[in-house]
């Protein structure tokens, strides 16, 4: 028989949830919504995360068919979401959230910390009697590496086997090649902690070109998001300094993989006399023994299998 995995589910947290369980003196950094004429707009503190329109008519494609479920009851019910699983063939399921994806810009470390927490055990309460169909995925608050760590030993310590954090940086972080990350991949090793960046983490404007060709560069500029990551990580030493620390990019597509693992191959040896820190594997090496990403529709990812290993593509 065939156990069919899902790498990208999405659970929708309450509305009210931060703004109800955020300790009183953070609540003005947390993560909030309020409807503004015809949208629901998203906050953190003052800076603007997410503006949905409001709109109860079904999407419909291009064949006028519907184009997501019929209703929403999974996004938040447990059972209505073990049934659309059985309804469409899909025996078990890794999930994200939807709000909590932009916990990394909230500016005050103290209050991303909170935020981290209440999400994490309302996510905690929905699907510790479900282990057997999810993998729990918990959020890493970034901000205070202290915070970060002591995090992902709460975590691990009631079950959940992986963390996110973000795939786009926020300006005021630095990027993966900085030696303060190591701290967090060297839990993740020991702890044996999954580290998770899904598309569009950390990014405060999903839409960033508004212009012509929009939907199509803003998605697009996702996946690059995912590829800048997993090069810093490799090429700036983290992965190979922790090589039992395992990196899962989701929803940015896959057949990258292999191209990013040859190009920075080919630096690494063409131009030795320049690399810094000198890395105990080559590139590809690495990202065959601790990177993953998954794939909704890509065919060059499996017929470049012979370069990344079949074992990082992940539906």
């Amino acid at each position: 028989m065939t156990f069919v995995f899902s790498a990208d589910g999405h659970i929708v947290e309450p509305r009210e949830l931060y703004v109800q369980n955020i300790p009183p003196d953070l609540a003005k950094f947390g993560i909030h919504s309020q409807k503004e004429g015809e949208h629901i707009v998203t906050r953190a503190g003052d800076l603007e995360l997410q503006r949905t329109r409001i709109n109860t008519q079904p999407k419909l494609d291009k064949n006028g068919d519907q184009f997501s479920r019929g209703n929403r009851l999974g996004a938040s019910n447990i059972d209505a979401r073990l049934e659309e699983l059985a309804g469409e063939g899909i025996d078990a399921e890794i999930v994200f959230p939807s709000t909590a994806l932009f916990t990394s810009l909230i500016a005050n470390a103290e209050a991303e910390a909170a935020t981290a927490r209440i999400y994490n055990d309302w996510h905690h309460g929905m699907l510790r009697d479900q282990t057997d169909r999810f993998v729990r995925c918990g959020v890493i608050p970034v901000r205070d590496v202290g915070y970060a760590v002591a995090e992902m030993k709460r975590l691990t310590s009631i079950g959940f086997t992986a963390g996110m954090l973000p795939s786009f940086m926020p300006l005021d972080l630095p990027f993966y090649n900085d030696e303060r990350w190591d701290a967090i991949f060297e839990a993740a090793q020991q702890l044996r902690m999954v580290l998770v960046l899904h598309t569009g983490s950390g990014r405060a404007d999903l839409r960033e070109e508004k212009g012509p060709g929009g939907a199509i560069i803003n998605y697009t500029i996702q996946m690059c998001d995912a590829q800048r990551a997993v090069m810093y990580m490799v090429a700036g030493g983290v992965l190979d300094r922790f090589p039992g620390a395992k990196v899962a990019v989701i929803e940015s597509g896959a057949s990258w993989l292999a191209a990013l693992a040859e190009r920075m191959d080919e630096v690494n040896e063409a131009h030795d006399m320049f690399v810094r820190p000198k890395l105990s594997l080559t590139p590809s090496q690495i990202i065959r023994r601790q990177v993953h990403a998954s794939f909704q529709y890509d065919r060059a990812c499996i017929m470049s299998r012979s370069v990344t290993g079949h074992q990082a593509l992940l539906w």
